[in-house]
């Protein structure tokens, strides 16, 4: 089975690629970097440039199965400039995805759409699920809900859409946890406000292992991807701290302090999801890293 995957060179699409691989699967990846081209039996390499329009058709040869994950990070600082690349670095590529299948002979049957979960409102108590018909305001919630209708539309081409709802993904080498664990690593770390915000986490193995799940399954529709055990801001602060064997002695870190540093991308810091992944489980996935310490021990063995 060959698989065209967007964003293969990110952190999720790295190892993604890897496994799929030793899997038996063909990669094609669409890179906006010519450099980054290359040509394996098993993983080649293809040139796009979604802003321009621009995209090498011979990428969805073959092809039973996309991956989409391009999209440029939501963890630099917000000026009005860089939000607009954040929505439409989603939407581009998707159109662009969209167009080429449309006018070119393929036989793509799956499209697998990274999402995220900051279209949840937020919530210290209540557990949302994907059948929440209520959703947050605010940019972020505003992208993804942009970014799942720029996905849906490949429904009308007779391919199956499945959605994966991303929480915060522990990996030791990039994504949010080697920022959270930093300052904890230098006797500075403390929880973030009143430290009771929500966060639905995910360990990178089980991420791509739902992925790979996802296409064996031929899975439609939406699915959180996020560990079964969501843990608040101070007890996952406590958590990284003694996995590491780092003290921890300052007070929480208010809000607005934040804010200053970072601008309107603090709100990342103090978002609450508090959410539920009962839907893949009853599809059958099982997570390898059920627990917060189970993921920590793992990832700082």
């Amino acid at each position: 089975m060959t698989v065209l995957i967007t964003g293969a060179t990110g952190l999720i699409g790295t190892q993604l690629t890897k496994l799929l691989i030793e899997k038996g699967y063909t990669v094609n990846y669409l890179t906006t970097s010519k450099s980054k081209i290359t040509s394996k039996p098993n993983f080649i390499g293809f040139y796009w440039n979604p802003i321009q329009g621009i995209i090498d058709v011979n990428c969805i040869k073959n092809v039973d199965v996309i991956i989409h994950l391009a999209g440029a990070s939501i963890s630099k600082r917000w000026t009005k400039t860089y939000k607009q690349e954040v929505l439409q670095s989603r939407i581009q590529t998707s159109e662009l995805l969209l167009d080429t299948l449309k006018n070119n002979s393929n036989k793509v049957k799956q499209i697998i759409s990274a999402s995220g979960t900051a279209i949840y409102p937020e919530s210290y108590t209540t557990v949302y699920d994907e059948s929440s018909t209520q959703t947050d305001t605010g940019f972020l919630s505003d992208v993804v809900s942009k970014w799942e209708e720029s996905v849906d539309v490949f429904k009308n081409l007779n391919i199956k859409v499945c959605k994966l709802r991303t929480g915060v993904v522990f990996d030791k080498n990039g994504g949010a946890l080697p920022e959270i664990a930093k300052p904890i690593q230098y006797y500075v770390g403390a929880a973030m406000g009143n430290g009771k915000q929500m966060q639905s986490w995910i360990h990178i193995d089980d991420l791509v292992s739902m992925y790979y799940f996802a296409i064996q399954k031929q899975l439609e529709g939406v699915f959180n991807a996020v560990a079964p055990n969501p843990v608040s801001n101070s007890e996952l602060t406590i958590a990284i701290a003694k996995t590491i064997k780092k003290p921890l002695f300052l007070p929480n870190i208010p809000q607005f302090v934040m804010k200053l540093l970072l601008g309107e991308m603090s709100i990342l810091l103090f978002s609450s999801k508090n959410l539920s992944s009962e839907k893949i489980q009853k599809h059958g996935f099982k997570f390898q890293f059920p627990t917060v310490n189970s993921a920590l021990q793992n990832i700082y063995k």
